[in-house]
């Protein structure tokens, strides 16, 4: 668990699953992540991500929590490979907590987290174009913008460009 003041990351719990339909299941947050993130979310969908969310040692998928109830999630994907000193960051967040500085405050936790936790030298991540909040929540943060891919994401049937944001272990100090 980590203490963040107004909200805790902590693993995924069953007592989670009615909050995390609640705040998942809402077509702007999907619009902005990956299709395999479902819609709409079901409680069998939250059952499986409680699951499956549990499995690493040390976690690496953490519900954000505020007042008790699960109001988004934030996690890493350890990379390998030649990638194996990187890590991709991501999260979402339920819309009526947008815009309080949670992710902000999620964010910079899990960069110190997966830093000290894990062999790693980087952390990225990768924003749609068209997500302008994801975008200044990373900078915010202090991940530093890296790299634009043309034409790579298809949302929506709508074709538009991968943003990469990134954060150097050696730059731990300025977040």
């Amino acid at each position: 668990m980590i203490d963040l003041g107004i909200i805790t990351l902590r693993n995924w719990q069953e007592k989670d699953i009615k909050s995390l339909v609640k705040n998942a299941n809402n077509k702007k947050i999907w619009d902005n992540l990956r299709d395999d993130f479902p819609n709409p979310y079901t409680e069998m969908a939250a059952e499986q991500w409680i699951e499956i969310a549990n499995k690493s040692t040390p976690l690496t998928n953490f519900a954000i929590i505020y007042k008790d109830k699960a109001i988004g999630g934030i996690g890493i994907i350890l990379q390998t490979d030649v990638y194996r000193k990187n890590a991709e960051i991501g999260y979402w967040l339920g819309e009526q907590y947008w815009h309080k500085g949670f992710v902000t405050k999620a964010l910079k936790a899990m960069v110190e987290y997966t830093f000290k936790r894990f062999d790693v030298e980087k952390i990225f991540a990768q924003v749609f174009e068209s997500n302008t909040a994801s975008k200044r929540v990373l900078e915010k943060a202090g991940f530093i913008f890296e790299a634009r891919l043309k034409r790579a994401i298809i949302k929506n049937n709508q074709v538009q460009d991968c943003l990469i944001y990134s954060v150097l272990k050696s730059d731990i100090t300025k977040i």
